[in-house]
């Protein structure tokens, strides 16, 4: 993935926060930072502090190195790097101050993906933008691009869920601040590495969330 996204025509950084992954992945980032003096960058945690801290995380090292853009996407290759350049172009060009790699947009897709699997993620995203009457498509997409100022605005130290209800939270936060948002259709494949990490407790977290998210400070 840091490969794949070196090579596009874009200058991109990648930060990877690893929290102290036993399968070596802290020593592979070093290595890929002699490769790419100065656009691979580490945090190391300790523990297993979470996904959504990770994203915070990031989030902070992020505006704390004034970056202008930062993105948030998988590395199992269910999104395609090259679209890294359309998000980037829809807040750079379009003013646009999120754009969300959406499936249920005109356009996008999702390939691979059992249909109960589908169904249950489409239908999400409709439960979601009844409760919180955010007019989203993709609800609980992760492959976004924010302007730093969207992140600077919203309450970072506030948003705790962790799985798909951190995804939701963020662009609920955008909304509520009155960022534009614009969805980018993608095509979204089913994960080629790694495994997924949907559970009962993620979902429940995400289901009752939604509630939880319209009385916060965000």
């Amino acid at each position: 993935m840091a490969r794949t996204v070196m090579s596009l025509e874009k200058d991109f950084h990648v930060l990877f926060v690893d929290d102290s992954s036993p399968d070596g992945t802290a020593d592979i980032v070093r290595q890929l930072q002699k490769e790419f003096d100065g656009r691979v960058h580490l945090e190391e945690r300790t523990g297993k502090l979470g996904l959504g801290t990770a994203y915070i995380h990031g989030f902070k090292w992020g505006i704390a190195k004034n970056y202008e853009f930062i993105f948030e996407m998988d590395c199992d290759f269910s999104h395609n790097p090259k679209d890294l350049i359309r998000l980037y172009n829809a807040c750079k060009l379009d003013g646009a101050y999120l754009s969300i790699g959406s499936r249920y947009v005109k356009g996008g897709k999702v390939s691979n993906w059992p249909w109960k699997r589908v169904l249950m993620s489409y239908f999400a995203s409709v439960y979601v933008r009844m409760i919180l009457w955010l007019n989203i498509k993709d609800t609980t997409a992760g492959f976004k691009c924010y302007r730093t100022d969207v992140l600077r605005k919203i309450n970072l130290d506030g948003v705790t869920f962790k799985g798909y209800a951190f995804q939701i939270c963020m662009k609920f936060a955008a909304k509520k601040h009155g960022f534009r948002i614009k969805e980018v259709p993608i095509t979204f494949i089913d994960r080629e590495f790694g495994e997924s990490k949907m559970s009962t407790g993620i979902f429940k977290e995400a289901f009752f969330g939604v509630w939880k998210m319209r009385r916060m400070k965000l």
